[in-house]
């Protein structure tokens, strides 16, 4: 320890100024480091208050900046509207702007994307409104009541008159225009060997009919439906035909879908060994007639649709098969039957036999429900 004179002691040592000073100004340094945090934080605060301030002032200029960009709705007036099949989302509201439903295609396309089902909007004519809100025309395009469309459902087994009648009745479509499309059969892209006979090409589904649809255009789609079903189907072109007409055969004798198979073998059975395929079904056709009793007289009909004269297939199809007549006559089901009976014309009940015997003993239950039920 360092010993301290008189005059150390009188004046003080020049250590302990110097100490008392470096501690000075330690805390000097100190208080001037909390003045700059608290100087920091109320320019932060006042920040934060003067940005917050700002944006609730700004926030309804930007919402009105936005606003501009869309219509107040819900829309006035009306207008037709056409989605081409394919169309995008951005394609749909370039559309809409165009035809004056949205003011921009941006307010349709922040609409849309708010709204998953906008993903079903399907092509067609709809009937919208002028100045719709762009999640107005998004609904609109979701609603069936907005669409103009007319649907018309061919059944199974239709033969073409009917199908041609049941156009004109369910689509408004004139029935000039129908009867002139069906016989340009050319432009309808029937098959050269089908003859121009468009019986058994007029594929059984429902078909939409848009305004702009023409008969053509329906009839052309259905065709191509059935051309395009038997290319799945893996048929060849030019084999179309024996494949329709033996499939009509098989639909019009079928009541149920399990016994179709079983048609189809016996209508093969009797073509391999050149037996006549005596279908009651083919008679019906030759004399128009929709029945389940074939008299003598029906049975004598001049027609190449005479399959009790007449060895082999008709001519054509005598209605429009589906997939599950087409199916059978393609893959029918293995089996050593020679003859079908409706024995049960009311429940479709048929069986099959091998045998002339097995056959007789099979119609003898159906003359029995014929009896039963006279004039049917």
């Amino acid at each position: 320890m360092t010993e301290l004179s008189l005059y150390d002691v009188i004046q003080g040592s020049p250590q302990g100024p110097r100490r008392r000073s470096k501690r000075a100004a330690e805390k000097r340094r100190k208080r001037r480091r909390r003045r700059t945090w608290v100087t920091v934080l109320v320019v932060v605060l006042v920040l934060g208050a003067a940005t917050t301030g700002a944006w609730f002032a700004i926030k309804p200029v930007l919402a009105s900046f936005n606003q501009s960009e869309d219509y107040p709705g819900p829309g006035t007036g009306s207008v037709t509207v056409r989605i081409p099949p394919g169309a995008s989302g951005r394609d749909i509201g370039a559309l809409l702007q165009t035809k004056g439903v949205v003011k921009t295609a941006k307010a349709y396309l922040n609409a849309a994307k708010d709204t998953p089902a906008s993903a079903n909007i399907q092509p067609g004519t709809y009937a919208l409104k002028l100045h719709m809100t762009g999640q107005g025309a998004v609904q609109a395009l979701l609603d069936p009541v907005a669409r103009l469309v007319k649907r018309v459902t061919i059944p199974e087994g239709s033969r073409l008159k009917d199908i041609l009648n049941k156009i004109v009745a369910q689509t408004g479509l004139k029935r000039a225009d129908v009867l002139a499309a069906a016989k340009n059969t050319h432009a309808l892209g029937l098959p050269a060997v089908a003859k121009g006979n468009l019986e058994g090409y007029l594929f059984p589904s429902t078909y939409d009919v848009e305004p702009d649809t023409s008969a053509e255009d329906l009839l052309r789609q259905m065709v191509d439906n059935t051309l395009t079903q038997l290319d799945q189907l893996g048929v060849k072109p030019g084999a179309d035909q024996y494949v329709l007409t033996l499939a009509s055969i098989v639909q019009a004798e079928g009541r149920h879908p399990s016994d179709m198979g079983k048609i189809a073998r016996v209508l093969a059975n009797r073509l391999a060994v050149g037996k006549p395929l005596q279908s009651d079904t083919t008679i019906h056709y030759a004399t128009g007639k929709f029945t389940v009793l074939t008299t003598n007289a029906d049975l004598a009909v001049n027609s190449p649709y005479n399959t009790y004269a007449h060895k082999g297939l008709p001519p054509g199809p005598i209605d429009s098969p589906g997939l599950v007549a087409i199916r059978a006559a393609l893959h029918p089901t293995p089996g050593p039957w020679m003859f079908f009976v409706a024995v049960n014309p009311s429940t479709g009940e048929t069986k099959f036999a091998a045998t002339e015997k097995e056959r007789e003993q099979y119609v003898a239950q159906y003359e029995a429900w014929q009896r039963a039920h006279p004039g049917q």
